[in-house]
């Protein structure tokens, strides 16, 4: 991969001549930041003026415009003294995973006495304080000492620099090998950890990058001390590690080898709150964290994922350039990854997404039971649901389609896979997360009950024989009334998940954006769709998908036939709960006068909980002596 390798410093301290010697030892172009400079910035200087930042931006730009156009032919060294880290930022521009920085520190009087030796420079040594003034030292640089010699000062930068990888991954699953891969693919050079396990777990990394032609350049380890001393300085590591318990001892093992600064970035299914935890940790060892949702599945992690990492900010800004190229990309071509925000929101809004998917992925097989009670085989479901794909797409929808046309022999495959559904523990995190919110995300809910109701397969077959529905004649629904209940549940469902997001930011001060959460998820994550498309100019407007305009026509269109479909389907013993439950909570939702008066009548008559009065507008507390 071609670099540029700024060698930074104040005036004095050596650029030139390290930069020229490192150069003819890389045999790559050298560059003199000096000799850029225009001609106005010369005479300030030479006249004993310091330079002030209006000065110094078009000369940064220039000096950025050189190292773009000479990484188009070859790496390249180029001296600046780059003080301010916002001149490093526009010497970065565009081209942050590509660049290397090098500080050269010395003391203010060994400089000095350098400065006054030069001949015929045109920056007096007088500007040197001003210098020294300005400098704010890099976090993410190589610093070198000056007091050595340059040979030990070029081997050091060779030795700390140029043969090190550029970001780490921890944990070669499925998601970890396919993410190494995609970081292969995109240019970066990596170096990639297993652990060794006598008999089970041997060479994993070895194996895995000799079976990859894109991995050539990747180092592999079962050594966690050869693997951190392997990376830059400040190192990023990704943990892809089974989420819980493993997550901490991982990091303690790494904590004895890592350097202040450095940046652990775990990339699993983590609880939020355990995010928050191991953040402040970490912070007390100076060590940066960032948590980090992603979704795709394999294919996703390979080709692009979704990526949702939140956090320390300033260690985000340093691994962004990484997680921006390997994610996939909107319509608009820009990455599907966004800082979300502080602490574990970025695991949180993961979170959420799963308890989405899990909805999604439960309509779809209630939708195929319809389907196949009302008439038709699976290949006549398939078929049906290709149609929707100009009004309702989704990944998901795809996916299923794919599945109810694949056959073995002459009968479908899904028929004869058992009727148990796993999970991995996110669809009860949200529940639980929305019950302590006090959020009701009770599609979510539904979703996970019908996956635990599914593994009572035993008691199921029992059961059955006791209350085996009589109902054998064909559902009377049509094909674009169950369409229509579709998307009726569906708009419920973003509903409660989203309100589950914008409430955890209100409860926790997150301040997140839903327009740019609903942006990310429009490629990469499982439940991209045209709806998620269209919900990013919806939450540039409101935080409530139901006050707005179109998806108010939506719903008062689909409700007739979600009313009829989920009617037709518990008086034929169809078992449709998501489905059910989009009806009940939108009736819920949308009473103006509930039956929770009755409720609170009965927990002030047995426990003398109290109640509010509509005649006083709700603002006393009243209690009654019912009997």
């Amino acid at each position: 991969m071609k670099k540029v390798i700024y060698i930074m410093g104040v005036s004095g301290c050596g650029k030139s001549t390290i930069g020229k010697l490192l150069a003819q030892e890389l045999n790559i172009p050298f560059f003199d930041g000096d000799d850029f400079h225009p001609k106005a910035n010369i005479k300030k200087m030479s006249s004993g003026q310091a330079l002030n930042d209006e000065d110094r931006q078009g000369w940064l730009e220039t000096l950025n415009a050189l190292a773009k156009k000479q990484l188009t032919k070859n790496s390249c060294v180029i001296v600046c003294s780059a003080l301010k880290q916002k001149y490093r930022d526009t010497l970065n521009l565009d081209i942050e995973t590509q660049t290397k920085w090098v500080y050269l520190s010395g003391a203010f009087n060994q400089i000095y006495n350098r400065v006054n030796k030069r001949p015929e420079h045109f920056m007096p040594s007088e500007l040197l304080q001003s210098q020294f003034d300005a400098l704010e030292e890099p976090k993410d640089a190589l610093k070198i000492d000056i007091t050595t010699t340059p040979e030990n000062i070029i081997k050091k930068i060779k030795n700390g620099l140029m043969d090190k990888s550029a970001f780490g991954l921890f944990g070669l699953g499925v998601m970890g090998k396919s993410l190494c891969r995609n970081l292969a693919k995109n240019g970066f050079k990596i170096a990639m950890f297993n652990r060794h396990v006598d008999t089970i777990e041997v060479d994993v990394a070895k194996n895995f990058k000799a079976n990859h032609s894109e991995l050539s350049e990747a180092t592999a380890f079962d050594d966690i001390a050869a693997f951190v001393n392997a990376l830059q300085t400040p190192r990023k590591i990704m943990l892809m590690v089974h989420a819980g318990k493993t997550i901490d001892y991982v990091i303690e093992d790494l904590l004895p080898y890592l350097s202040k600064n450095d940046i652990l970035i775990d990339g699993g299914n983590s609880n939020y709150l355990k995010t928050k935890e191991r953040g402040d940790y970490l912070k007390s060892k100076g060590i940066h964290f960032i948590g980090t949702g992603v979704s795709g599945g394999e294919e996703g992690a390979l080709n692009g994922p979704s990526i949702m990492p939140s956090g320390d900010l300033e260690a985000y800004n340093k691994v962004k350039p990484f997680l921006d190229k390997i994610a996939a990309k909107d319509k608009n071509n820009l990455p599907c990854c966004t800082y979300v925000g502080p602490e574990g929101s970025g695991h949180f809004i993961k979170m959420v997404h799963n308890g989405v998917e899990y909805v999604e992925m439960q309509l779809l097989a209630e939708v195929c039971t319809i389907l196949e009670a009302s008439g038709q085989n699976l290949d006549e479901i398939a078929n049906t649901l290709e149609t929707w794909k100009s009004t309702a797409n989704s990944y998901l929808l795809e996916i299923t389609i794919d599945i109810l046309r694949k056959k073995e022999g002459n009968d479908w495959l899904v028929k004869k896979i058992l009727d148990k559904a796993g999970n991995k523990g996110t669809g009860n995190w949200t529940t639980i997360a929305s019950a302590e919110l006090g959020v009701p995300s009770t599609l979510i809910a539904s979703a996970l009950f019908s996956r635990y109701i599914s593994f009572y397969k035993e008691e199921r077959i029992q059961l059955n024989k006791h209350f085996k529905s009589e109902n054998t004649s064909a559902l009377n629904v049509t094909s674009i009334e169950v369409l229509e209940a579709y998307q009726f549940a569906r708009i419920i469902n973003h509903y409660q998940g989203f309100k589950l997001i914008s409430e955890a930011s209100n409860k926790f001060s997150w301040d997140l954006n839903l327009s740019e959460i609903a942006r990310i998820w429009t490629n990469g994550c499982i439940i991209r769709s045209t709806l998620m498309e269209e919900l990013v100019a919806v939450f540039k407007e409101t935080t409530n998908i139901l006050t707005n305009t179109q998806l108010i026509a939506s719903i008062k269109e689909y409700k007739a036939s979600a009313k009829k479909v989920v009617s037709q389907c518990i008086l034929n013993d169809i078992t449709a709960p998501s489905l059910g439950e989009s009806i009940h909570f939108f009736n819920g939702i949308t009473t103006e006068n509930s039956s929770a008066n009755i409720i609170q009548a009965q927990r002030d008559y047995f426990g003398a909980h109290t109640y509010k009065r509509i005649d006083d507008d709700g603002v006393k507390s009243h209690h009654t002596i019912w009997k």
